[in-house]
């Protein structure tokens, strides 16, 4: 018989409990995986409105919820209300919620061909081998890649930088929301993760890849079957599994009653498969009629735009060079982390 409940879990798979049988987030065995633990799937159908001595803040796990935190006028940034409030930009996605969320210095012009270019480099590296780590060997770096072939350097000149200039060198700015690309490595990892466990996607995807390049203007795309793949990572696998706000009076949700001034984690992970608001949740589906942009972040932030292109072009390389690509023997993914998360490794054979 399956396992639905955490309590019958083994003890060492069991979320931490809090006073009043509450898990605990932040404490030892909540961070494992909230996905495998059923924390999250405990936190909506029992404790949609709790709060976490842990993460100093009240947390909130069922979609109608976080998208009400995300949204209304009634919550703000946090730590302080200068931070986004509203429907402006939110730390959600890719996006690191800049007050100002302007566009790349870099042109898209000279971003797109950037991207593409680096993908192939890449790919082309790894097609010769008899087994690769498509995170150490494609994902860490594609983003800073493709940054430093936009600014103008050749890839080799990249790797004699130190990983703190990788991550700073970008078309966004060391301050805009394309300025750090831990986060795009992350997303990515999960996308090609999702595609390379779906055979036939893959070869729906291979499909286009032999007849037509991934489109490459800034608007373009999200309605194509990769666009879609990727919005539905970030539902699914969202790179950012908490976003804190805090609200700026009394807000009534599901669960009860927020105070005035309170901080909020806004549970991202959960509210990504809360089965209230998607079917069959759990399931990795880009045709699904239930998608919803909310979740994937700020319309036109760069880093969202980046993080498309990235993987748009870096799966069309992949395929491109490695027709056969598919995971090692007796490989399956892992993701870890629970404030951001992602996929540990991906082994893969490359033909």
């Amino acid at each position: 018989m399956p396992v639905d409940r955490p309590d019958a879990l083994p003890a060492a798979r069991r979320p931490h409990r809090l006073a009043g049988g509450r898990p605990g987030l932040l404490a030892p065995g909540g961070t494992t995986d909230p996905y495998r633990l059923r924390l999250y799937r405990l936190l909506r159908t029992d404790y949609p409105l709790g709060y976490d001595p842990d993460l100093g803040a009240w947390l909130l796990s069922r979609y109608v919820d976080v998208a009400l935190a995300l949204t209304d006028h009634r919550f703000t940034g946090y730590p302080h209300d200068g931070a986004p409030r509203g429907r402006a930009p939110v730390p959600l996605g890719l996006c690191r919620g800049s007050l100002v969320c302007g566009p790349l210095t870099v042109p898209w012009s000279t971003a797109v061909p950037a991207v593409e270019r680096t993908a192939y480099v890449l790919a082309r590296r790894i097609a010769g081998r008899d087994r690769a780590d498509l995170v150490a060997d494609f994902c860490r770096w594609l983003p800073a890649g493709a940054a430093a072939a936009a600014a103008g350097l050749s890839y080799p000149d990249l790797s004699t930088l130190p990983p703190a200039a990788r991550r700073r060198r970008t078309g966004g700015g060391a301050d805009g929301c394309a300025g750090p690309t831990a986060l795009r490595e992350h997303a990515l990892a999960s996308f090609l993760a999702n595609m390379l466990d779906d055979p036939d996607l893959l070869a729906a995807a291979r499909a286009v890849a032999t007849a037509d390049p991934p489109a490459g203007g800034a608007g373009e795309g999200s309605g194509t079957l990769l666009g879609r793949a990727w919005a539905e990572t970030l539902r699914r696998d969202p790179p950012v599994q908490i976003v804190l706000r805090r609200t700026r009076t009394e807000v009534a949700v599901s669960g009860g009653t927020l105070p005035a001034d309170a901080p909020v984690a806004c549970l991202i992970g959960a509210a990504g498969r809360d089965p209230a608001r998607f079917a069959a949740p759990d399931r990795f589906d880009p045709l699904r009629a239930d998608a919803d942009p909310l979740l994937i972040g700020p319309a036109g932030c760069p880093a969202a735009l980046l993080g498309r292109l990235e993987a748009e072009h870096g799966l069309h390389a992949l395929l491109t060079a490695m027709p056969g690509i598919r995971w090692a023997e007796g490989f399956r993914p892992a993701a870890g982390g629970l404030l951001t998360r992602g996929p540990r490794a991906l082994l893969v054979r490359p033909s």
